[in-house]
């Protein structure tokens, strides 16, 4: 049987559409409850803004030749911003490679509003609204994934999914029905029709901080990235 989601998208047939559609989104309760919770007390640093405190739409280019698919929006990071990695370190630590491969006009982001532009690239997660402990349920993810699903197959031109961790690694892969499906590994590369998954370690705090992802080795990663969507030479 179809998800609620996937009932609803049938008719929707831009992106625009799509991230509308993704930010009215209330399908999953106990996700409605963690955000709108975390949007209500705040963190103390933020304790003046207003959070967004909804499912996160996309971010970035409408003809993306690259799309990025994290996990899913941090408490205090999109789900108080409305816009996807921005307000957080795993962010920073984002869009400074992507702005080091050409992929974007600066390297930070801190608001929506921020001006920060993406050149062929958009920007996601496999569920789009901040789940407890950054653990989605397996309902709560398969509850999303059509929105993924639609945004895959609205995006004309896509050359390269960059998958950050085991989870948008494992999901791309299951949408794309790769077989047999590869273990999630940094920097591999599998081929699907036209399109090229790459795997990188997530930028969440543990991985940059304990190193086993450097801001070399997510530059190196958007430079492929960018070399195999032809967005350089």
């Amino acid at each position: 049987m179809p998800s609620s989601s996937e009932s609803n998208l049938r008719k929707i047939d831009t992106l625009a559409a799509l991230d509308r559609a993704v930010s009215v989104c209330r399908a999953c309760p106990r996700l409605v409850e963690w955000r709108e919770r975390a949007a209500s007390e705040r963190r103390a640093a933020y304790r003046g803004e207003t959070y967004w405190g909804r499912a996160v739409p996309s971010f970035g280019a409408s003809d993306a030749r690259i799309l990025v698919v994290g996990l899913a929006p941090a408490a205090h990071g999109a789900n108080r911003t409305g816009r996807m990695f921005t307000g957080d370190r795993s962010g920073d630590f984002l869009y400074r490679a992507l702005y080091e491969a050409g992929l974007a006009s600066q390297p930070e982001a801190w608001s929506a509003d921020d001006g920060l532009v993406l050149n062929g690239v958009r920007v996601t997660s496999v569920v789009r609204c901040a789940p407890p402990e950054n653990r989605p349920s397996t309902a709560e993810r398969d509850q999303c994934l059509p929105y993924l699903r639609k945004e895959l197959a609205l995006i004309d031109d896509l050359r390269v999914i960059v998958c950050l961790g085991a989870f948008a690694w494992d999901n791309c892969a299951r949408e794309l029905a790769v077989r047999p499906r590869p273990k999630f590994a940094h920097r591999l590369e599998r081929q699907v029709g036209s399109v090229t998954l790459l795997g990188s370690y997530h930028p969440s705090q543990r991985n940059t901080f304990t190193g086993l992802l450097t801001a070399e080795m997510l530059a190196d990663v958007f430079a492929r990235a960018a070399q195999l969507a032809g967005l350089r030479g």
